[in-house]
């Protein structure tokens, strides 16, 4: 028994010595780290905020559309007589593009108007049984006249000679206005349909981008507002226009349909070409900061700003956006030296060194 007391009297003063002597070790342990690191400030960059103007910056997708575009129907199904031009061609006002064969239109014309000008005749007929004379129509009673044109056919007989005559000059194809012939694939000798278009000619010179803005951003631009426009597939095609209409309504996705005239320079961009729309708008003075002065803490967006060698989080409101900048509406003011970089890692009152 005695034996066994003092088995455990001996274990508990080893147990004891143990204990001190890891407390020892650890608090040498802590001493030497204290020493190899001593208590540095991050490395961080500041500017003062001010109030400084700011352009509203709005980022959309959108599609280009050629300022005019005209699909052109032949008005006859004939065959094709002639094609003088292909896609891609350059062409002016009133230059021919192709022509359909004539006879069938030719002599239906010629038919409308004999046809015509046997209903003149019997016209004539019909004023001098009532007693009036062709050459003195100016005399004739109106109800007369009319009695006269009816009885003979004359109308109807008009009206079909113009036809004719009307579709016999379209047999002759001309552009409209100047500009690029687009998706022409009749070929000559084939019947040309008049439910299909022949070709489309577009002027490209000037160009309409279509995209639409969310209708919470609608109330931010105006007509006359710049844009910039960046095809996704010529990087360097970048042009430049202004908004030229909106339209007041919002489709079911919430969605504001607006339209812009852009300049091609160089005849680079194509009609359907997608691309990358900045809208830019300046709104004044804004107190302005740069988009990585703003982190997240628990959520919330957070701004740190420098005072006596120490990082203060502001939880601030942010208002408008660009690229690189957003515009505080609540928790900073003019005159605050605020963190731009170097601030991911921080927390409230970090010792900190401007670099």
């Amino acid at each position: 028994m005695k034996f066994s007391n003092f088995l455990i009297v001996i274990m508990w003063l080893l147990t004891g010595v143990a204990a001190c002597s890891g407390s020892k070790d650890r608090a040498e342990e802590e001493q030497n780290v204290e020493t190899l690191l001593p208590e540095t400030g991050n490395g961080v960059t500041v500017e003062t905020l001010q109030l400084s103007d700011f352009n509203h910056e709005l980022v959309s997708n959108g599609k280009l559309a050629s300022g005019k575009s005209a699909d052109l129907h032949f008005e006859s199904a004939e065959p094709l007589a002639a094609v003088w031009v292909k896609n891609g061609d350059w062409v002016t006002q009133g230059q021919k593009l192709a022509e359909l064969a004539s006879f069938r239109l030719s002599n239906k014309a010629f038919q409308a108007k004999d046809a015509l000008d046997r209903a003149r005749l019997e016209m004539q007929d019909v004023l001098i049984g009532q007693g009036y004379t062709p050459a003195d129509s100016a005399q004739t009673p109106p109800a007369t006249l009319q009695l006269a044109r009816t009885r003979s056919g004359y109308d109807q007989a008009l009206a079909q000679y113009e036809l004719a005559a009307y579709e016999e000059q379209r047999a002759v194809l001309t552009a409209p206005f100047d500009g690029t012939v687009a998706n022409l694939f009749a070929k000559p000798f084939n019947m040309a349909s008049t439910s299909e278009a022949f070709c489309t000619i577009i002027d490209t010179r000037n160009l309409e981008v279509s995209f639409t803005v969310l209708e919470g951003e609608a109330s931010l631009i105006q007509v006359g507002d710049n844009v910039k426009v960046t095809p996704f597939s010529l990087p360097d095609g970048r042009t430049e226009g202004r908004i030229s209409e909106i339209n007041p309504i919002v489709d079911e996705n919430g969605m504001v349909r607006v339209k812009a005239s852009v300049a091609n320079p160089g005849k680079r961009l194509l009609d359907g070409m997608n691309v990358r729309i900045h809208i830019q708008r300046l709104v004044g003075k804004q107190l302005v900061v740069p988009k990585e002065a703003v982190v997240l803490r628990s959520g919330k967006q957070v701004v740190f700003t420098f005072v006596e060698g120490k990082a203060y989080w502001n939880y601030v409101q942010t208002g408008l956006e660009n690229a690189g900048s957003y515009t505080i509406t609540e928790g900073l003011k003019e005159g605050d030296i605020i963190i731009t970089s170097g601030n991911i890692n921080l927390a409230h009152e970090s010792a900190v060194s401007v670099l």
